[in-house]
């Protein structure tokens, strides 16, 4: 779709995919067009009641006649006003109205994405297409579109009644026309290039400013500010450059178009006072009034037009980018309909292939069972597989071969959302909203209440803590939890799996990264959150796994060692005993 438009002024099948948005809106839609055509008959019956009064009123000296030219040029003023605000008024919120369906869409799409796409998309430009680029859309309606059909119509209007007047006037003034029309139309092509180039380059800004905002630690600890601080420049640089293109070309633009306009006038004035003068034709001093007044009547509204031609570009181009997205196909096939009453937590991998890259397998024939109730470990290096298992289980990956079951049934065959409705998952790298404690357990469930919140945090121990917070369960945590310690973040993370009822919980590496302070009130949590659920627990501390019905061992994308903790213990130089030997020696002499 990005290529359907290369090389022309305007996009038509991207327009007319633009305005099925403005379908429920049909009624407004044809408003603003009617209160164009009106709006631009108004503006052109002032200069010709301009003309009539000079040469019928105050040529003749006609007292009450100009007082009478005078109310109808105040009538006509009065209701050009009313609808030159009633167009401009209602153009704009059309606009909004439009941007906030496709905006509405666009997330609803970008919600249901695979992971995958997330991994090769840069955040700063899906915000960029989220935000600034739709609202950009918006001006094609406030700004562009409209406007341009009202410049056309008036411009039409103008030619009428300038040919109707004196066809020797127009003559000259058609003299000029097609000079102005031949730079316009460079003009347009120029400025969609400069514009497009300006919308990568806004792009790639906000892209790198995003990621160094959210990667400042890491800026900061490895002392990367100058070398950041150089790239900025460097990318700030280019922006600058692509603005200062467009700038360039409204440079020249403008100043021929002026030049045009005032040459015109000039011609105007040089041969319609002759003929006045002389009295050879029916040339009169009001025709020229109107002749110059309707001249910029005419050559404004094309200045305006490649100015609004520009805006509509940038909305079409900024159209164009949100529509690439809304086009992006990276869905996982949600065809299931299976919804059962009750899941028992019954789970069962069998021979389970999958890799990121066609060529790079991250799962090999992966097969085990965890029964409704039970716990299952599984522990290995890092880039060993296991958190791998987790995603392919939530589905945020599509398998290569095999299948995955959960209570005898392929996941493929549960509704999308009531699969995941049934896994609770706590990561390693607990996300926190910018918002309070309550609001993160529950993420805006209504059903969930405040009572049963504060109940579940008593059964698992975390009630006392939050209540030491300032404001309790109303203490804003701020942006990505940052006002909780991590043992802290994940006790709110086990509180909100708990509360959510979960047929199968998922705790990926979620006691690695705890303080000494927390560890105490977090094994307890955890032990009472996986009480009677079928449990998938992926551990690097092995100590936690000690109780764990089964334990797989993963190496490189396979499943090495199954048993229980005191089983793989007794495993010649098995994967698992060496690991739990060093971290043990590790332990004791810490201790």
């Amino acid at each position: 779709m990005a290529n359907k438009g290369q090389g022309q002024i305007l996009d038509t099948v991207l327009l007319r995919r633009l305005m099925a948005y403005v379908r429920p809106y049909r009624g407004t839609f044809v408003f603003v067009m009617l209160a164009a055509i009106l709006l631009s008959a108004f503006s052109t019956l002032t200069p010709y009641l301009l003309k009539i009064t000079v040469d019928d009123y105050i040529t003749l000296k006609d007292y009450e006649g100009l007082v009478l030219m005078i109310s109808f040029m105040l009538g006509t003023l009065l209701l050009e006003v009313i609808f030159q605000f009633s167009f401009i008024y209602y153009a704009n919120w059309l606009g909004q109205q439009v941007i906030r369906d496709i905006r509405i869409r666009l997330f609803k799409h970008m919600v249901r994405f695979k992971m995958a796409y997330y991994d090769t998309s840069a955040v700063g430009r899906l915000v960029t297409r989220a935000v600034s680029d739709i609202e950009t859309i918006a001006s094609i309606f406030s700004q562009g579109l409209f406007m341009i059909v009202a410049d056309l119509l008036k411009m039409l209007l103008v030619i009428i009644v300038m040919l109707a007047v004196s066809w020797e006037l127009s003559l000259l003034v058609f003299l000029v026309l097609p000079f102005i029309l031949f730079a316009t139309r460079k003009f347009q092509k120029a400025m969609k290039k400069a514009f497009d180039d300006v919308r990568t380059q806004v792009a790639n800004l906000n892209s790198f400013v995003q990621e160094r905002i959210t990667g400042m630690k890491i800026v900061q600890l490895f002392t990367r500010e100058r070398i950041e601080y150089q790239k900025f420049k460097e990318i700030n640089e280019r922006h600058k450059k692509a603005w200062l293109k467009t700038v360039w070309y409204n440079s020249i633009f403008f100043p021929i178009a002026e030049l045009s306009t005032s040459v015109t006038v000039g011609l105007i004035v040089w041969f319609g006072g002759m003929n006045v003068v002389a009295q050879t034709t029916d040339i009169s001093l009001g025709t020229i009034f109107l002749f110059i007044q309707m001249s910029q009547m005419l050559f404004r509204p094309l200045r305006q037009i490649a100015d609004k031609f520009n805006t509509l570009q940038m909305g079409m181009i900024a159209a164009n980018r949100v529509f690439t997205i809304l086009d992006t196909q990276s869905i996982i096939a949600n065809q299931g309909e299976n919804q059962p009453k009750e899941i028992k937590g019954h789970l069962r991998f069998d021979n389970v292939e999958f890799s990121y890259k066609s060529d790079e397998p991250v799962l090999k024939k992966i097969s085990f069972e965890v029964a409704p109730g039970q716990t299952l470990a599984i522990v290995g290096a890092t880039g060993s597989g296991k958190t791998t298992l987790i995603n392919v289980l939530n589905r945020f990956y599509e398998i290569n071969s095999g299948n995955i079951y959960l209570d005898n049934a392929p996941i493929s065959s549960y509704e999308l959302s009531f699969l995941r409705s049934q896994m609770a998952v706590v990561l390693q790298d607990v996300f926190l909203f910018a918002d309070t404690i309550l609001n993160n357990i529950t993420l805006w469930d209504e059903s969930i209440t405040k009572a049963q919140v504060i109940d579940a945090a008593k059964r698992i121990g975390v009630h006392e803590f939050i209540m030491s917070l300032p404001g309790g369960y109303d203490y804003n945590v701020k942006e990505r939890g940052i006002m909780l310690s991590s043992g802290q973040r994940q006790l709110i993370a086990f509180l909100r799996a708990y509360v959510s009822h979960p047929a199968l919980l998922v705790l990926d590496e979620a006691t690695s990264s705890i303080d000494t302070n927390s560890e105490e009130l977090i094994q307890s949590a955890m032990n009472k959150i996986t009480e009677g659920k079928t449990s998938v627990i992926i551990a690097h501390r092995l100590v936690t796994v000690q109780n764990a019905d089964k334990i797989i061992v993963l190496d490189k994308g396979k499943i090495v060692e199954t048993g229980t903790h005191e089983q793989l213990l007794q495993v010649k130089d098995g994967l698992y005993k060496k690991l739990y030997e060093v971290q043990f020696l590790k332990e004791e002499s810490v201790a």
